[in-house]
């Protein structure tokens, strides 16, 4: 038993006083902001108008984001499942020289905790120190009901592009049982892309970590006087614009941004191009013997309220054949138990940020944003948990070594 003792006291302390957690940082210095994704797993069944309101989003722009069908009656009121995986749609900005979306504002409820609130509410895409510094809390056991809390949710730009290619990058925490391989597959990426984005050693990931995810997208070339001229959408996604009057897809395999009037357009201006009886999205074609003049009505931007277009003459070798759109699904009413999401913490109650005890979830959310890694191009840099609260383990484990 006393040789016992040393040598349990020496594994222990010869660990590591601090856990690491990759979270991707992109240093900033430059006030421009760009469109982003955050990978959210919905802690309880939630109305599509509650997950909204959680992240202070468009309802129809994150049904769009998830190209879940915009058309059916009241789908705002829907009810998604808990253990649901959605796409947020967030603008990147820069605060504090580090990219971060800072537009999410969390009011509290009785009983709800920063633990509770970053592992749970929010599914570790925030962690505790990370809530805690944003608002100056010095205590965080005396949170006031009704408290408005800053969220600052990780996101990352790299000018919206991914080896020279445009691209959305989705904010992914990384569930237990992932593998980079496997995320990669499910986003249709290299490991050696997402090691590259993430400055990453190894292709390793640990539950709770954070990725950089760049998702290949569709590029807008609008003027820069429009107000959407920074439109990109993610392949696979939809992007709702101008007054909700215009909608905008990306599909598989096609880098060229399709817009149509939105099923939702009531009082729009003109989507008519000038010296045709085209609308925006129509295409015509018509086969030559010196191959297809194609013909196209195509969206500009919104300026001032009106909704500019492009009338577009070609002459390509072949005539194309119909947008490749993104599938428009219903809303979720169950998530599949052959799903690639890991377990979900047990349902709270159905309000977003409900009051709830501090869930065991595979969402450590143990990720800061305090270091910055070095510019010029996608890096990453290791956060790290609390080493206090390694030190309590370490003097726990002490103890029990005495009273054996």
């Amino acid at each position: 038993m006393a040789l016992l003792i040393p040598a349990l006291l020496f594994h222990l302390l010869s660990l590591p006083l601090i856990v690491l957690c990759k979270s991707t940082i992109e240093p900033c210095s430059v006030s421009d902001s760009c469109n982003a994704l955050a990978g959210y797993t919905l802690y309880t069944e939630l109305k599509v108008s509650e997950v909204a309101a959680l992240f202070q989003v468009d309802p129809i722009g994150l049904l769009n984001a998830n190209a879940i069908d915009i058309s059916i009656p009241d789908v705002e009121n829907h009810i998604l499942p808990a253990g649901l995986f959605v796409k947020i749609p967030t603008i990147c900005s820069c605060s504090d020289g580090i990219r971060k979306s800072v537009s999410t504002r969390y009011k509290t409820r009785p009983s709800v905790t920063l633990s509770s609130i970053a592992d749970s509410v929010y599914a570790g895409l925030v962690s505790t120190d990370q809530i805690r510094d944003a608002n100056s809390i010095t205590d965080p056991s005396m949170l006031d009901v009704g408290q408005i809390l800053v969220i600052p949710l990780p996101c990352t730009c790299f000018n919206s592009t991914d080896n020279f290619l445009p691209a959305i990058y989705l904010s992914y925490v990384v569930l237990v049982g992932d593998t980079v391989p496997g995320i990669a597959a499910r986003y249709s990426t290299t490991v050696t892309d997402i090691m590259n984005v993430n400055a990453m050693g190894s292709p390793v990931v640990r539950a709770g970590d954070i990725l950089a995810i760049p998702l290949p997208a569709c590029s807008s070339n609008f003027p820069t006087y429009a107000s959407d001229h920074f439109l990109t959408v993610a392949n696979g996604t939809y992007a709702i614009t101008a007054s909700h009057c215009v909608q905008c897809s990306c599909g598989t395999g096609n880098h060229n941004l399709y817009c149509t009037p939105a099923s939702l357009a009531v009082s729009c201006s003109s989507m008519q191009c000038r010296g045709s009886n085209l609308m925006l999205g129509n295409v015509t074609a018509q086969p030559t013997t010196a191959g297809c003049n194609v013909t196209s009505c195509s969206y500009g931007g919104f300026v001032n309220g009106t909704i500019l277009t492009t009338l577009s003459t070609s002459l390509q070798p072949r005539c194309p054949g119909p947008p490749q759109l993104p599938q428009l699904v219903p809303p979720p009413t169950f998530v599949s138990p052959d799903s690639f999401l890991g377990p979900s913490p047990s349902p709270f109650p159905s309000q977003p940020g409900g009051a709830m005890p501090t869930p065991k979830t595979p969402f450590p959310g143990t990720s800061n944003l305090p270091a910055v890694s070095p510019a010029g191009g996608p890096a990453g840099s290791t956060s790290q948990a609390s080493p206090l609260k390694r030190l309590n383990l370490i003097v726990d484990a002490f103890i029990f070594c005495l009273l054996l």
